[in-house]
């Protein structure tokens, strides 16, 4: 077995990126504080072809030192907007078609192996601070709250981490892998 060269791996340029048909994702930051998970969930979004990032209220924007350090280069090619309240962004959302998902432990949580994605929908994906989660009025303002099971000590991974589960297993239910 012999390891791959990075010329031999056939990736995106940064415009064949932005013309390629998106996941129906957009990601939604709900005052994440952390600008290396900010960056690391830029360069998840890009290896997921994710529609788009929706930067809200105290979350950093590129370009900033931390941000690129970690997306390597994704700022670039994930197209993001910013939201200075979380709630404009997840009402944007709403007015156009999306479906709205917390990923948040909470009463009535749906599993996230259990989700079922419709192919002809749209979904904004919210994850939130990442101390305090994502917020109750945001919470009351979702379609469904999806949790990411845990057999462990403690009650939560890191954002980036959630970002990148996430994003696995709802392609996986929607690409014929």
């Amino acid at each position: 077995m012999r390891k791959l060269l990075n010329r031999e791996l056939e990736r995106k340029t940064v415009e064949q990126f932005r013309s390629t048909e998106k996941a129906p994702f957009i990601i939604v930051l709900d005052n994440v504080r952390s600008q290396s998970n900010v960056g690391s969930i830029f360069r998840t979004a890009d290896a997921f072809l994710t529609e788009a990032i929706y930067l809200c209220g105290i979350t950093s924007i590129p370009p900033h030192r931390e941000i690129q350090k970690t997306a390597l280069g994704a700022t670039e090619s994930v197209s993001w907007k910013y939201f200075s309240e979380t709630l404009t962004a997840i009402n944007e959302l709403k007015e156009t078609g999306y479906k709205i998902i917390a990923v948040e432990q909470t009463e009535g949580s749906v599993a996230l192996q259990d989700v079922h994605i419709e192919n002809d929908r749209r979904y904004a994906l919210v994850f939130g601070h990442e101390v305090n989660g994502v917020d109750q009025e945001i919470v009351n303002n979702c379609d469904l709250c999806v949790e990411i099971p845990q057999f462990g000590t403690k009650h939560s991974f890191n954002i980036a981490i959630s970002v990148g589960i996430v994003l696995w297993e709802l392609n996986k239910k929607r690409l014929p892998f």
